[in-house]
């Protein structure tokens, strides 16, 4: 299929950050610095797991471009950009909690979330023995087995992934519209992994995903995988997914859970 090569590196690379990953976990993590709030950490591990990601990548892939959460982004010259979450779910990480995962995607442009496109992606979630993968036109897998959306429920039977900022007045407001929204559906979840939300949509463990301020790297791999499930995956309105707004769940359940959000004003 086509990407398979670049898909096959993804997966080897993230499978090798969540191996070690594991190992500093079971040695003890310390937490590196503070980044957006005083919630939102950096482990010395992520920093190390990004570190070896981007050095492996470089040396099979020496003119690929980088984006990384902890060290930025690199341009390339063969008009490809590797885009990775060292790991994701680190306060999950952080308190030992085994639900974070190693996101790598490679994406055909530059370092740019609103002008690329997600050719293949590999998400590893080593605490659970999972690893998600997708190509652009090849489908999405865990561990082999292809993955696809639950079908159409009603909203009110829909159980709804979510997750919050790390900025105190975006987080009032986001606990305002869960509030609201929870007598609307089946349940609301908060794991804590924007790119293990998204893939539960894909394997149709969740009916729908919504967040505001995600990042690129959070979801490259996962939305790609979630589409190649037969998921809509989308921004506001005609928009793309990006930092502002990202809705993911089946087709006809997506137009609901918007028309929701957009009467609550998301």
């Amino acid at each position: 299929m086509p990407h398979d090569e670049l898909l096959d590196l993804a997966r080897t690379v993230a499978t090798q950050a969540a191996e070690l990953a594991a190992r500093r976990r079971i040695e003890g993590v310390a937490v590196a610095d503070l980044k957006s709030s005083s919630v939102d950490v950096v482990t010395h591990a992520d920093r190390e797991s990004e570190q070896l990601i981007r050095s492996l990548l470089a040396d099979a892939r020496p003119d690929d471009g980088f984006l990384g959460e902890e060290s930025g982004a690199e341009r390339g010259s063969s008009g490809l950009t590797w885009v990775v979450d060292p790991i994701d779910g680190t306060v999950n990480y952080l308190y030992g909690i085994p639900h974070y995962a190693i996101s790598i995607a490679v994406v055909e442009g530059e370092p740019d979330p609103s002008t690329w496109r997600s050719l293949a992606g590999a998400v590893v979630n080593l605490g659970a023995g999972e690893t998600y993968t997708g190509t652009a036109g090849g489908g999405s897998y865990v561990n082999g087995q292809p993955l696809r959306v639950a079908e159409e429920v009603d909203l009110s039977e829909a159980l709804v992934a979510t997750g919050f900022s790390y900025l105190q007045e975006l987080r009032v407001e986001q606990g305002r519209v869960i509030a609201s929204l929870l007598p609307q559906v089946r349940d609301i979840r908060r794991m804590g992994t924007a790119s293990l939300d998204l893939c539960m949509v894909a394997s149709g463990r969740v009916n729908a995903y919504f967040e505001r301020s995600l990042n690129p790297w959070d979801h490259a791999a996962a939305a790609l995988i979630a589409r190649e499930a037969g998921a809509t995956v989308k921004g506001r309105g005609a928009e793309a997914e990006g930092k502002d707004f990202i809705l993911a769940a089946q087709p006809a359940v997506a137009q609901k859970l918007e028309a929701a959000l957009s009467q609550l004003k998301v």
